[in-house]
């Protein structure tokens, strides 16, 4: 037989320009239509640990102990499939070569009993059997797939009908790729206990949003890990300079000497002051997708570098979801409501108890209250803005009472003030926005969306809208809360921790890095989300949030902003 027999001209209808499809991508198309579109069209590929055992097992997988010619590691592509992919092995069985994938698994079970491929593992082994058809320049009747968990081998023929299945993969494929829109969640909750991607494409909230009762939490638990794995580097030293050697980053400070630091434990790193950054050690964290940040020495969020190639898709339908009015006013509406309500629950919390403390903040509280009453009527973002002007500005008065009397009258405000400050706890709440700027501005990217495209804020010179839009949920829960509980906990030296000019007030550098480690630490605090029914860390509160923001726009509405304080 031929190979042209084999490998007709019309092996699949991918169009001439589209690049080569991975054969791992159609192992991800059966297993999960989400799946295959986050990490091929998308571009987003997380390796669990799952992962990184199946590389271990094609590593550890002993040689044949007969004398069988096998080859390994087999790269091969076809111009006519427009497939690409490297097969585990090839073994010459009675004449002809035969492909062979190992599977960590188990078989899949036929009524009978027999041995059985998983749909996604027998696409797969049908795809390298035709490219080695074109690989070797013959027949490549058979494919084998061994399931190491139960020490089972399906086999799978390599017929017409293999070939038309094949096809039909490739053609769907194709149309993923050409669409703007994600696929839905799928049907079968199992599989998504074991998706890597699980983190990325939530499908418990989704199937949550989409429940007969939205206000109960879902029975299965929401699968967004509870704890980030990595940490922020925050560079305090003014002639400090990070570098790179091989995987890891090289920080170089007068105050701690040398330190490395791999760049697999690294998140993200917030430059505070002058520090340096050598192009090597750019190219590392872009590689990486490791945020850079940059905040002035008086706390103001200068700039940042993040990387998200790839993510065209996100883009669009952000900018066609933020582009519909109606959808804006929805979403601004329920982020003011959730400012405001938090602000309202703190106050409320604070003076529980204390009836004279109360009692000083019961005018503004009733203008909070009041704010709060009109937000459903609000017609317009400009309407909505006035309002969430008018509880700020009753949430501020408000907030001195929150300090006990033991608190020195050197770090009392003097009322509010931005740019710059000009008292100490001025100082300290603009310095921790810049913190909570920097974490948004960072998840934001890395989560795939454009900073400058938002609802709520309109467009400034150097702060995102997005960025802006979202720290209105976090300031009180990230900052001002643990700002207050420190200050009343003593926790801050008035001529230690601040440099006191004619005009503004600056953190020391002890300051600043005492104001490093609050923030830091409310981070690793685990709060439960009142909605989804699971306790997470705030860090990963934020990421969450900006996922469940782009789900307003990407089919599952109506979850973002739902939290509050208790």
């Amino acid at each position: 037989m031929s190979v042209e027999a084999v490998v007709p001209v019309a092996a699949a209808s991918s169009s001439a320009d589209a690049p080569p499809l991975r054969v791992m991508a159609l192992h991800a198309l059966l297993y999960c239509e989400r799946l295959f579109y986050l990490e091929e069209v998308e571009e987003i590929r997380v390796a669990d640990a799952a992962v990184y055992a199946g590389r271990r097992l094609h590593d550890e997988i002993a040689s044949p102990d007969d004398e069988t010619p096998e080859k390994r590691s087999v790269e091969v592509a076809s111009d006519v499939w427009n497939l690409r992919g490297k097969v585990d092995a090839v073994r010459r069985r009675d004449g002809a070569w035969v492909a062979i994938e190992h599977k960590r698994g188990r078989a899949k079970k036929g009524d009978d009993g027999s041995t059985l491929p998983w749909p996604s593992d027998r696409v797969q082994a049908i795809a390298y059997a035709v490219l080695l058809e074109e690989h070797f320049g013959e027949p490549v009747p058979q494919a084998r797939i061994r399931y190491h968990a139960d020490n089972k081998t399906a086999f799978v023929t390599i017929d017409d009908e293999a070939r038309d299945e094949l096809r039909a993969a490739i053609v769907r494929a194709d149309q993923l790729r050409q669409s703007v829109d994600r696929p839905p969640v799928t049907d079968n909750e199992r599989l998504c206990a074991r998706c890597s991607l699980a983190p990325v494409c939530l499908p418990e909230e989704e199937r949550l949003a989409a429940s007969a009762d939205p206000e109960k939490p879902a029975a299965t638990p929401t699968i967004v890990p509870s704890r980030r794995d990595k940490q922020t580097l925050h560079i305090t030293a003014d002639r400090a300079s990070i570098g790179r050697s091989g995987e890891s980053l090289v920080i170089r400070s007068e105050d701690t000497g040398t330190v490395k630091v791999p760049i697999e434990s690294v998140d993200g790193i917030v430059l505070h002051g002058y520090g340096q950054v050598t192009t090597q050690a750019v190219h590392l964290l872009s590689w990486k997708g490791v945020g850079l940040d940059w905040v002035s020495r008086g706390g103001k969020f200068q700039g940042g570098l993040t990387t998200s190639s790839g993510r065209v898709q996100q883009r669009i339908r952000q900018y066609r979801g933020l582009t519909d009015d109606e959808l804006c006013l929805k979403l601004a509406r329920r982020l003011v409501h959730a400012k405001v309500e938090n602000q309202l629950r703190y106050l409320l919390r604070s003076t529980r108890g204390d009836e004279s403390r109360r009692k000083e903040v019961q005018v503004p509280i009733d203008r909070i209250r009041e704010s709060l009453r009109k937000l459903p009527l609000a017609r317009s973002i400009d309407t909505l803005r006035g309002l969430e002007g008018i509880a700020a500005k009753g949430y501020f008065a408000a907030l001195p009472s929150m300090l006990t009397p033991s608190v020195p009258p050197e770090l009392h405000p003097n009322g509010r003030s931005k740019h710059p400050p000009r008292d100490r706890f001025n100082c300290l709440l603009s310095f921790g926005y810049a913190l909570v700027h920097s974490l948004l501005h960072r998840t934001i990217a890395a989560v795939g969306l454009e900073p400058a495209f938002g609802f709520f804020h309109t467009p400034r010179s150097a702060a995102p809208p997005l960025v802006l839009d979202l720290m209105e949920l976090f300031r009180t829960p990230l900052w001002e809360m643990p700002l207050v509980g420190s200050v009343n906990r003593g926790q801050w030296n008035a001529a230690d921790d601040f440099d006191v000019a004619k005009d503004h007030v600056w953190l020391s550098d002890g300051g600043r890095k005492k104001a490093i480690g609050l923030f830091e630490e409310r981070l690793k605090e685990s709060y439960r989300h009142p909605h989804l029914g699971k306790s997470l860390t705030y860090d990963r509160m934020v990421e969450l949030e900006v996922r469940l923001l782009e789900k307003e726009w990407s089919g599952a509405p109506d979850l973002f902003a739902r939290w509050r304080l208790r």
